[in-house]
């Protein structure tokens, strides 16, 4: 990599971590392809994240089983170029050795990709051997040491004994001493979790939103710096998609407002080339 290079990597980086305040936390929206993601730019958001639920239903493909490696890296690769810091939910890293899912780090860095999202959880519902996690955490920031890693675990959702607030607080740290730069627990809204989470190490906080639990007002009072979407922007899009076409198709009231007319979506093109 030259040193040209190297030096536009280390300033999005921290442009990328600056975005991730105490009292401000960074609401990271999940696209699932360009055009979602130069929208969500055009409306102004300084970060974009992508959903691997998102991207695997769009191509046909179940999510959280590694089998859609070429259309996130493509995705990455191709919006790493909108003008804004991103990052890429690679699920599980899609390898199980740490020196493969380095590898994917450093190409997507390389290809000025600020971030990637690295899960804990198993298809099966159980979670990755702490010990092989931070083998992998640790394996990524070696070969990519400006790329900030956001290591995301399962333990909630996993269930079972995993689901203590002890043993998230212990892979939580011990994935910060591999190097993470962020920790990610989705599946918890209760609010002395949260606050203990946040006083379990110096890393930001990542929770996932949830229509029908915290506000961001309230996560930023817990001290939570960064709150991501998930798949929810793309499973509502769909829905809406759907509905207007069953409201036209049955005569009912369709009026969707703010759609970007023709040239607006074909003008999203002009920051983004697919080589």
């Amino acid at each position: 990599m030259s040193s040209t290079n190297q030096a536009a990597n280390a300033d999005r980086f921290a442009e990328f971590r600056a975005l991730h305040r105490a009292g401000a936390p960074l609401l990271l929206p999940n696209a699932w392809d360009h055009a979602s993601a130069a929208a969500l730019v055009e409306r102004g958001f300084p970060a974009i994240g992508t959903t691997s639920l998102g991207v695997a239903i769009a191509a046909g493909k179940p999510d959280g089983v590694g089998g859609t490696r070429a259309e996130t890296l493509r995705l990455g690769v191709g919006i790493a170029r909108l003008p804004v810091p991103v990052s890429v939910d690679i699920e599980g890293g899609f390898a199980a050795r740490p020196e493969d899912v380095a590898a994917l780090g450093a190409e997507l860095v390389r290809a000025g990709v600020a971030g990637v999202n690295i899960e804990d959880g198993r298809a099966d519902g159980t979670l990755t051997d702490a010990d092989h996690q931070v083998a992998v955490i640790a394996a990524v920031k070696e070969a990519a040491p400006t790329l900030f890693v956001n290591a995301r675990t399962d333990t909630y959702w996993a269930g079972g004994p995993t689901a203590s607030l002890d043993e998230t607080v212990r892979r939580i740290r011990a994935y910060r001493a591999a190097g993470a730069d962020g920790v990610f627990v989705p599946g918890t809204q209760d609010e002395a979790a949260i606050e203990t989470l946040v006083g379990a190490t110096d890393a930001p906080l990542n929770i996932l939103y949830s229509p029908t639990g915290l506000s961001r007002a309230r996560l930023a009072k817990l001290g939570v710096r960064r709150i991501s979407t998930g798949s929810l922007l793309f499973r509502v899009a769909v829905q809406n998609a759907v509905d207007l076409a069953w409201a036209v198709a049955h005569d009912e009231e369709a009026a969707p407002s703010g759609a970007p007319t023709y040239a607006q979506a074909q003008a999203m093109s002009e920051v983004y080339r697919a080589e």
